[in-house]
């Protein structure tokens, strides 16, 4: 965790850097559910409201992301538990180690659809 905060330290963003940066990967998560359902049979409900976004898969399981605004990070709730994404200067990096936003939710997102699923930042 020491090596997220000392970046976090030096990549300090203002507000609206981070509101750029976050809304951003929240659009590119539509975009690749809107991608998805016309390429796959996944069949994924995306559902914003404000800073959140709750994807439902087939099964009824969801995988849930929202902005933590005074933090400045991205939070996903899935089936596995719950992540919190930190921007490193070019991407979103779980705090704990868990990789990249993108490829996490790909992995999640696999996982709860049953079939394989791939989300970038577009």
């Amino acid at each position: 965790m020491a090596r997220i905060e000392g970046m976090a330290a030096i990549l300090a963003m203002t507000d609206l850097e981070y509101l750029d940066r976050a809304e951003a990967a929240l659009k590119a998560v539509e975009l690749n559910c809107d991608r998805l359902n016309e390429t796959t049979d996944a069949d994924i409900d995306n559902q914003r409201v404000g800073g959140m976004i709750t994807l439902t898969f087939r099964n009824g399981s969801q995988i849930v992301i929202n902005l933590q605004k005074p933090l400045h990070e991205i939070w996903m709730a899935a089936r596995s538990g719950g992540y919190h994404y930190r921007f490193d200067g070019q991407r979103w990096m779980d705090t704990k180690g868990a990789g990249e936003f993108f490829a996490h939710l790909s992995r999640e997102a696999s996982a709860q659809a049953g079939m394989p699923l791939t989300f970038t930042p577009m």
